[in-house]
């Protein structure tokens, strides 16, 4: 490594800790002191650290329960366990709880130095694993779409599927799923990826300010229309237009929305001549559209040309297992934004986080991470950062039954254990024979699959 490693010595001696940390700085270390376990996990909370000298026996928090916090919230620091009792028993105890090496006192510093060699080395094996790691991880991750279950897989093939062609898709799926993310993954793995990207919110503008903004205005046009402007549709010229929330388009607008798909070509608004353009269409809506046509608020003809091919984006309720990835990946945009190192979340906040319903989905998920990563003081996200999570927000509606909360529960705890039966039982303090009843009597099979 081309810096010098940073070590952390934890004495409650204070003769031994810093004649340690003299020795060390002067041999070139970045060296730190903490007199117990408790001020090496805060002095860790705030600053990382390559290497843990590690006194074994220390009053109050032992170098033992020490050392399992640190291999629990820190798994790349290198823990050295320090002590004058260099019985058989406890190196065997130390090792298992994952300490590099073992070192009995009085030290002796011409050890030190090659010990901390071939650990440094050891951690940039670690490291180059971590790389590994880190590129299986992008491998779920497809145009900014983050996923490893099988309707997200399901749904990048599709995307991959539909992309090369140039009909008109039409994309479903509730509020805060992502939608625009994979119109934008369509584009951006389309013939098209090098031409405009247009989006626009329908359900956003009144009737007469949607035309100008998509048809674009001739001046004098209307009162206030000072000059000549071009509209998304002239915008998107051999790229893609977006029309998110196509429900909310009168049915007026609907008529000439038809005719631009059905002829590549419209007018301004108060204009005279004809412009031609070329342009791939892709709709979106939380909506049944198709119980709108049955309401006459939405028109068939419009319907069918926008759903030559239809895509669903299943809701974060029924892909549970990709929610501790999509956390991670907020939580490292997050922290490069904010430029406040904080590196990962606690296991108890991340169990949390998969238990909760996430009625506004990947969206709602994406702002609580960002306000934790505000709140944050440390370099963990706990469960103190996702405290506001515990509203009323998260309680079921009062309109379920008792039998859809059961359901819909153990679903959850299925799908967050990837099916294992024994585990969710675990977890729901169930039998397995139970729980396999349970399975049967809600139809939930597929849930193991």
């Amino acid at each position: 490594m081309t810096r010098q490693p940073s070590i952390l010595v934890v004495d409650d001696e204070y003769i031994v800790r810093e004649s340690l940390r003299a020795w060390l700085k002067k041999s070139g270390y970045e060296a730190v002191g903490a007199g117990s376990g408790e001020e090496a996990l805060s002095r860790l909370e705030e600053t990382p650290f390559d290497v843990v000298l590690l006194d074994f026996k220390m009053p109050g928090m032992d170098g033992v329960e020490t050392l399992h916090h640190i291999k629990e919230n820190y798994p790349s620091t290198l823990v050295v366990m320090m002590t004058a009792y260099g019985s058989i028993e406890s190196a065997v105890r130390a090792m298992k709880e994952g300490a590099g090496d073992y070192l009995v006192k009085p030290l002796d510093p011409d050890l030190l130095e090659p010990l901390v060699a071939r650990l440094m080395h050891q951690k940039e094996l670690l490291e180059e694993n971590l790389i590994l790691r880190e590129q299986v991880a992008r491998m779920v991750r497809f145009e900014n779409l983050v996923g490893k279950s099988r309707p997200m897989l399901q749904l990048f093939d599709v995307i991959r599927d539909v992309a090369p062609a140039d009909s008109s898709i039409l994309i479903t799926g509730e509020t805060g799923v992502g939608k625009e993310m994979v119109a934008k993954a369509i584009h951006a793995t389309s013939p098209r990826r090098d031409a405009p990207f247009v989006a626009i919110n329908c359900g956003a503008f009144p009737e007469h300010l949607l035309e100008s903004e998509l048809f674009g205005h001739e001046k004098g046009a209307f009162t206030g229309a000072n000059q000549a402007r071009r509209g998304r549709l002239e915008l998107c010229c051999g790229g893609t237009l977006f029309l998110d929330e196509i429900g909310g388009v009168s049915t007026r607008m609907q008529v000439d929305l038809l005719r631009v798909l059905e002829e590549k070509r419209f007018y301004r608004v108060g204009g005279e001549r004809p412009i031609e353009v070329d342009f791939r269409i892709l709709a979106a809506t939380n909506q049944d559209l198709k119980q709108a046509i049955g309401a006459s608020t939405f028109r068939a003809d419009l319907y069918y040309r926008l759903n030559v091919i239809s895509i669903h984006v299943p809701p974060l309720r029924e892909r549970t297992e990709d929610i501790p990835l999509l956390a991670h990946y907020f939580l490292d945009r997050f922290s490069k934004e904010t430029r406040k190192g904080i590196d990962s979340i606690q296991k108890d906040a991340l169990d949390f986080l998969c238990r909760c319903p996430w009625p506004g989905n990947v969206r709602e998920l994406r702002n609580a991470i960002e306000r934790a990563v505000v709140l944050c003081k440390k370099r963990r996200i706990g469960m103190d950062e996702l405290s506001f999570l515990r509203s009323d927000s998260l309680i079921p509606s009062v309109d379920q039954s008792l039998d859809q909360l059961i359901r819909d529960h153990i679903e959850r705890v299925l799908k967050a254990h990837g099916g294992n039966i024994s585990k969710a039982a675990e977890v729901l303090g169930i039998h397995r024979s139970t729980l396999h009843k349970r399975i049967k009597h809600y139809g939930m099979e597929s849930s193991l699959e």
